[in-house]
């Protein structure tokens, strides 16, 4: 039994309440979350001013090393204004993994080694584990009581979670274990280390940056030229295009409808729904990615793609190379080849598969419903990895343009498939929509579900357009792309992407759906 107020850790902040971000049961709005999602989003006036104001700022600051100073300070205040408490934990993060890593550089041993190391993974592991998943831990122990007939009644504290935490905690500690495995000295200048914890752009929902990557930046003034000025201007506009109109205007009205109805859908309302939250999912999470990545340009630095046309994946291991590239390499670099990745037997690559995945939805958020979805993305790769140890496999016809669109067609498919158990806010309901796309439920004439001829076919069309535009970039990305179209037609494209932006800006405030991991 819930108890309102008892055991709350921070308080909230007294700001506008955010609308929920849609993305799956897990999108219910951050509890009580306050004033940054409703004023500090990369979406909103409030983060354009602030964002003009450091922009200005830290160009008129020459000394390269005051100019980090400075963008760390504004990190600070950026993180602090969701809810200034929880700036402490980003503090112990900081301050453990740095100081940890420096003395498992400098121990003799390697049980001194591991030991300082198991000190970073218990610390940070703690953090996220009691402020992600106390509650769900809890919950889980009252209803095993309850099945063993022995019910009890349990506290639960409420905890507000910290925007971010799953993203700065991994990556603090991906610094700890590239220090312990060799493949990083410990920095020279904790102030760059901490702008690495704290970079204001990707703090919030990355991507999750690797510290050599990002500290070698700091060793040497930064400051954007114009091309870098015009290409990250051009990146923010195209991230809130994405996430505003594409996912907000167009996909949301029909990715809830489906989702968050309780009227049986039938097979066209199913696909619909389903439809539109695959595109939503990417628009909005493809969008913040861009808008990170912009903001960074501006300011001189260069943060890694996090996409790279998924829906054009021939396969799932093709997908999970191309989709949240930061958190699925993460997990392959620092769990699957630690547990022996595909080394050790077909077997053990099946269960190092299976932990992966099941880790990796739980990443996401405390709940069954991202068990699931990790689950079944474990599946799919179980099954790929098996028919490309098969004969099948080693057939030329494999190889033609018809199967490979054919593959493409499916990995979209099963993947889009699997997206609505990460959508749905229960079992049941996505066990309806599954029924529904199966054609169990009709096609949908005479269903309870109504959504306007218009709306399906809006989503058709954005959903062929999103799949064909990512197969014609599968191989040279959006950048490149856009570096072989004259300067002109870009700028006007740009300039089309933010008019339409201006005009979305007056909807309804929505955070992006990663902020809640």
């Amino acid at each position: 039994m819930r108890h309102p107020g008892h055991g709350r850790v921070f308080p909230a902040s007294d700001g506008v309440r955010m609308r929920a971000a849609r993305g799956s049961h897990g999108s219910r709005p951050f509890r009580e979350a306050g004033c940054l999602v409703s004023h500090m989003l990369f979406t909103s006036f409030s983060f354009m001013v602030f964002f003009a104001v450091v922009l200005v700022a830290s160009r008129a600051i020459g000394n390269w090393r005051w100019r980090k100073l400075f963008l760390l300070a504004v990190s600070y205040i950026f993180y602090a204004a969701w809810n200034p408490p929880v700036v402490i934990l980003l503090w112990i993060s900081t301050v453990t993994d740095w100081h940890l890593a420096a003395r498992i550089h400098r121990a003799g041993t390697l049980t001194s080694k591991r030991v300082y190391l198991a000190l970073s993974l218990l610390v940070n592991l703690g953090l996220l584990g009691w402020f992600k998943y106390g509650g769900f831990l809890l919950e889980n122990f009252s209803a095993l009581c309850a099945l063993l007939g022995a019910p009890v009644r349990v506290a639960q504290p409420s905890i507000v979670l910290p925007v971010g935490i799953s993203f700065y905690t991994f990556q603090t500690m991906s610094y700890s274990m590239d220090v312990y495995r060799r493949r990083a000295e410990p920095w020279h200048d904790f102030a760059d280390y901490a702008l690495y914890v704290t970079f204001f752009p990707q703090l919030l929902a990355g991507p999750i940056v690797r510290a050599p990557s990002f500290l070698s930046q700091c060793a040497t003034p930064k400051r954007a030229d114009l091309n870098q000025m015009a290409g990250g201007t051009g990146l923010l506009i195209v991230g809130l295009f994405g996430k505003l109109v594409v996912a907000d205007t167009f996909c949301v009205p029909v990715a809830d409808a489906v989702f968050d109805g309780t009227a049986m859908p039938g097979l066209v309302q199913a696909w619909a729904g389903t439809l539109a939250f695959a595109v939503q999912i990417f628009s909005d999470f493809a969008g913040y990615s861009a808008c990170a990545m912009g903001t960074a340009m501006c300011l001189g630095f260069s943060l890694p793609d996090n996409f790279r046309a998924p829906y054009a994946a021939i396969g799932f291991s093709d997908f999970w190379q191309r989709w949240h590239i930061s958190l699925s390499s993460w997990l392959r670099d620092y769990l699957y080849i630690p547990l022996g990745g595909n080394r050790r037997g077909g077997r053990r690559t099946i269960v190092n598969l299976l932990v992966t995945m099941l880790l990796g939805g739980l990443w996401h958020g405390a709940s069954w419903m991202f068990v699931a979805w990790g689950g079944l993305h474990s599946l799919f790769l179980i099954a790929e990895h098996g028919l490309q140890t098969s004969p099948l496999a080693r057939c030329q016809i494999m190889r033609s343009r018809a199967v490979r669109a054919g593959l493409t067609l499916g990995t979209f498919c099963c993947v889009s498939l699997a997206w609505t158990f990460f959508r749905a806010k229960s079992m049941g309901r996505a066990w309806a929509v599954l029924r529904g796309m199966a054609g169990l439920e009709g096609l949908g004439r005479h269903s309870d579900l109504w959504l306007h001829p218009h709306r399906v076919l809006e989503i058709a069309v954005l959903t062929f357009g999103v799949v064909a535009g990512q197969v014609l970039l599968r191989e040279s990305g959006m950048r490149q792309a856009a570096q072989r179209i004259p300067f002109a037609l870009r700028a006007l494209a740009v300039a089309v992407l933010g008019y339409a932006v201006v005009i979305s800006l007056a909807g309804e405030d929505r955070a992006f759906i990663y902020f809640q991991f």
